[in-house]
């Protein structure tokens, strides 16, 4: 029985092994405008050979200059990146905007730093209250490092859309729709702080394919349909009831202080049970949701 080396037994025993990530360098590349002279000088050169009686040197000149030299310009447009490879191996990226000649045996390809943003679809999940929501959210990003981006993951415009959806789903589930206890994030009352965790967690996933999230926030919070109705008379009755606490609280104090301005000034002294009686009816007069209809007593006061 072969016995396997002792790295390849270790590597084996600490689980898979990840690939190392893409760092973007620097391509070579020669200024396009003077290696254009120089091509345009060659098939002078070529040229003139041909017409002075050596064909066979001359066309060679003309040949290599047509079919090699030429494959090796490209243009770089302003917030685009050209990445580099050749026989497979990368050689570098070419950021500078304008004309330039490389190896002409290399392959180019262009990649987008131009900012870019897209709107989710609506997500039906389940916030950290287990009631079901839908959201969506619009995501502003850009590449920042285009050896990854090309390299790193398969297709990193469709990464992005994937890891996206996957974040706000986990974020949906960690904040309640509605902060019913008080005191904790929600996810309809602190947009802010919402905001800034999808960001940190986009950031975190996206790192692998060399894009940066400028900025994330929700376009869409809603209930889902089977449960809004129930929802919305449950949004209704804590409004009314906070309603209903200002109104009390003022109607108290509005009843303080005639109860103490009538004592100050004297007006009328009035015993335990009329002052109850008259705290009664203001109370009722003062939160009262309908105008009252007052009883004018023309008699005595007892």
């Amino acid at each position: 029985m072969t016995q396997k080396p002792k790295d390849q037994i270790s590597a084996l025993e600490s689980g898979p092994v990840r690939g190392v990530a893409s760092v973007e360098v620097r391509a070579f590349g020669l200024p396009g405008v003077p290696a254009l002279l120089l091509w345009v000088l060659l098939l002078v050169v070529g040229g003139g050979l041909l017409l002075f009686g050596q064909p066979l040197l001359g066309g060679l000149v003309v040949a290599v200059t047509l079919l090699v030299l030429v494959a090796g310009f490209f243009v770089v447009q302003p917030n685009q990146a050209s990445v580099i490879t050749l026989f497979g191996r990368y050689v570098g990226t070419e950021r500078r905007n304008g004309f330039y000649w490389t190896n002409p045996l290399t392959s180019r390809k262009k990649i987008s730093l131009r900012i870019r943003n897209f709107n989710s679809e609506r997500l039906k999940v389940n916030d950290a209250g287990g009631s079901p929501i839908e959201i969506a959210a619009v995501i502003v990003w850009r590449v920042v490092d285009s050896a990854r981006a090309s390299f790193d993951v398969e297709n990193y415009e469709e990464f992005v859309h994937i890891q996206a959806e996957t974040a706000l789903r986990h974020l949906a589930s960690q904040y309640g729709y509605d902060d019913h206890q008080g005191g904790q994030f929600s996810l309809r009352g602190n947009p802010d702080e919402v905001a800034t965790a999808l960001v940190s967690e986009l950031s975190t996933r996206l790192e692998h394919a060399g894009v940066e999230i400028l900025e994330a926030r929700l376009s869409h919070l809603a209930y889902a349909p089977e449960i809004a109705g129930a929802m919305l008379q449950r949004q209704q009755a804590g409004a009314i009831l906070a309603a209903r606490q200002i109104i009390v609280q003022g109607a108290v104090g509005m009843v303080e202080m005639a109860l103490a301005q009538l004592s100050e000034r004297k007006i009328v002294e009035l015993d335990e049970e009329r002052k109850a009686q008259m705290v009664s009816n203001l109370l009722v007069v003062l939160t009262s949701e309908r105008g009252t209809q007052p009883v004018v007593n023309a008699g005595s006061l007892y």
